[in-house]
Order: structure tokens, then C-alpha cells, then sequence
């Protein structure tokens, strides 16, 4: 979803949410997204040994798009926390702006002359940063991007922190099992010609033809265009035009917040479900009031933790980068896919029970 739908949805978040958080939240990039932007992951030259020891007293830099954003202070602790535990220590660098790219370039020359062993990056920007990326690569330094993307030979690894797919496919999952798999349900997305948004909503029409949601009916998508007063307009719309409607999808964080909005006034508060894609702090009152069941995204704690231990899992020699190449993380094995590409796994589902657990 190259600058995606979901950043524009984001930047029209109402007023509460911080533009620059929401801009990181939502605006990264995807393991689907990663097109063939070069020859391949910048994997050093040499054979991948994943029974190497993991090695200790590395110093990993954390470069994310802003510092002291909660979204990327959540990640990049999570790192912190990884690194902790491998025996290994953690900095934190970068610009106080989010569209600072000059700034990022400037962090990543200053890790390199730091002589880290390893960088993690979300890139503001998919090629600004390569020409310094890849000198940090020439002086033996082990690069991984984490929520945002750069070029695949800029890099040696990218952590993403889902599939389209499993955005796509999660989002109709959790909305059948709140209406017992029976009744109409509609999809509120962002603009209509939104790449990731058709993408997910592609994928949602895909998981509505397995035989289980047979008695699930697709009967309107509707688009709010990324702004919130349109998208609470577009929920009550399809509300007096489906009044036996039970629930609906958002794909955005604008529209679930407009539609959550909408509905926690209405008659239609608990009756008509509604999940998709928002942030806890955003939906964290609309869970407690009974409103929202659940929704989800991703945990970008979980994403720091992922960069951090794939950081280390290069410096230790255990991968290369190269597609096939499997490693541990935490409890969990992880393969790397095409272009280097490792993908985090499903999206967190947030509900009453864990949602005050997160801050971003």
C-alpha cells in the first residue's frame, strides 16, 4: 500500500489523535507492497549458518520515522526489551519530525560513524535514504527496515508488519463471528480508487465466498474519502438504506472511528457490529461503552521486537537476507520471504480485555 490510503485516512484522524502518530501508525508499508524495486534484498555475499551462536554486546541503532511518537516509542521498546534480553544494547536516534527525511539521512550517516553493528529503519522515504544505507552496508553493518520500507538493495531485511491478505481476510473472520455468521453486513472504505483499500476489500470478498458465510450478505460498499465528517455521513447512510443491516467493516482509521462515532448516538449502539482497522487510543471509548466488540492492527511492540531479534540474527551470521533462510525470534520461527521480506503474522485483535494495555 504504498503511501497508502490508510497514511491519508490516518492524517484526517479528528482532533485527540496527534497528525504525526497517525501518519506512522498507519502509513508503513505492507509485505504485499514491496514491489521489485531492484535485484533483491541487499543480502551480504556469504552463507547463512542458523546454527551460529548468537552474539552478544552488539549495539543496535533505532532509527524510526520520529522520535518521542507513542507509535514508534511502543516499537522501538519493544526492541529495546529484545535487545535487553539477547545481551546485546539499544540506541534510539532520529528526526523530531515525521516528513524529515533529510534528517534520516543525516541519523543514518551518524549510526555508520558510530560503527553500530546493526540500524533498524522505518524509511520516511523508499529511496532518500539508500545512498547512505548502502555505505552503512559496505562498512559490514547490517541494516532491517521495520514498518516502512526502503528499495530491497538497500537493506538487508524488511519487517513488516502484515499482509494485505491477512488484513483482508481477518477483518471479515472477526466481523462474521460478532453477527453468528448470518445478516447483512456493508464495508465502510476510504477512497474509491484506494489501492490498499481494494486490495483488502478484494480479499474480503474472496474470504465471503468460503461455504461458512453463506448466510453473510455483502450488500454496499461505501466510501467516507478519508474524511471523517463524509465517513460518519456514509455510516448513517447506509444505516437508513439497510436497516436490517448487522454489520460493518472499516478498512481505515478514519472510518471506523466516524462510524464507532455514529453509531455509540444511535439507535444502532451494540446491534449493528463494526470492527476493521483503528488505533486503542482512538476505539479505546467505543470498546468501553459498549459500542465496538473489537478490531484490530497491528502491535508495533511485537514489530520492534521482530527488527530487533532479526538485527541480531544477521550480525550473528544466522541469515543472510535470502529468501527460504528461517530463523528463531523470541519462541517463534520465522522464514524470509521473497525480497527479504519477513512478515510480523496476523493482525492484533484489541478488545475490553487487553486495549488498555496498549498506548499508540
Amino acid at each position: 500500500m504504498r503511501k497508502s490510503s490508510l497514511r491519508r485516512a490516518c492524517a484526517a484522524l479528528a482532533a485527540g489523535t496527534s497528525l504525526a502518530l497517525a501518519l506512522t501508525a498507519c502509513g508503513g508499508t505492507t509485505k504485499n507492497d514491496v514491489q521489485d524495486q531492484g535485484s533483491g534484498s541487499g543480502a551480504a555475499a556469504g552463507k547463512a549458518d542458523p546454527n551460529a551462536a548468537t552474539k552478544k554486546g552488539l549495539t543496535v541503532g533505532f532509527l524510526p520515522k520520529q522520535v518521542n511518537n507513542p507509535y514508534f516509542t511502543t516499537a522501538d521498546k519493544g526492541g529495546q526489551k529484545a535487545l535487553t534480553e539477547l545481551g546485546s544494547k539499544y540506541k534510539e536516534v532520529g528526526p523530531s519530525s515525521a516528513t524529515d527525511t533529510a534528517g534520516q539521512v543525516s541519523y543514518v550517516n551518524t549510526l555508520t560513524q558510530q560503527q553500530v553493528n546493526a540500524m533498524a529503519v522505518s524509511a520516511q522515504d523508499p529511496g532518500a535514504l539508500c545512498t547512505a544505507l548502502k555505505q552503512a552496508m559496505s562498512n559490514g553493518i547490517k541494516v532491517v527496515t521495520y514498518d516502512s520500507d526502503t528499495k530491497t538493495d538497500c537493506r538487508n531485511a524488511f519487517v513488516s508488519q502484515a499482509s494485505a491478505e491477512d488484513l483482508g481476510r481477518t477483518e471479515v473472520q472477526l466481523l462474521a463471528r460478532q453477527i453468528g455468521y448470518k445478516g447483512e453486513i456493508a464495508i465502510l472504505s476510504a477512497a474509491q480508487t484506494a489501492t490498499n483499500q481494494n486490495t483488502w476489500i478484494g480479499f474480503m470478498k474472496d474470504e465471503l465466498k468460503d461455504p461458512k458465510y453463506k448466510d453473510v450478505k455483502l450488500v454496499k460498499i461505501a466510501y467516507g474519502n478519508d474524511d471523517p465528517q463524509q465517513s460518519f455521513q456514509q455510516t448513517q447512510g447506509l444505516l437508513q438504506e439497510h436497516p436490517d443491516l448487522k454489520g460493518i467493516i472499516s478498512p481505515t482509521t478514519v472510518g471506523i472511528k466516524a462510524a464507532a462515532q455514529y453509531l455509540s448516538g444511535s439507535k444502532y449502539k451494540g446491534k449493528v457490529k463494526l470492527t476493521g482497522l483503528g488505533t486503542p487510543n482512538d476505539m479505546r471509548k467505543y470498546v468501553k461503552n459498549g459500542t465496538v466488540e473489537a478490531f484490530e492492527l497491528w502491535d508495533p511492540a511485537q514489530l520492534g521486537d521482530l527488527a530487533a531479534r532479526t538485527a541480531v540474527a544477521l550480525s550473528s551470521g544466522q541469515i543472510t537476507g535470502k529468501e527460504g533462510e528461517t530463523y528463531k525470534a523470541g519462541s517463534a520461527t520465522y522464514t524470509i520471504g521473497k525480497d527479504g521480506v519477513i512478515s510480523l503474522g496476523k493482525p492484533t485483535v484489541f478488545d475490553a480485555k487487553n486495549i488498555d494495555q496498549f498506548n499508540f
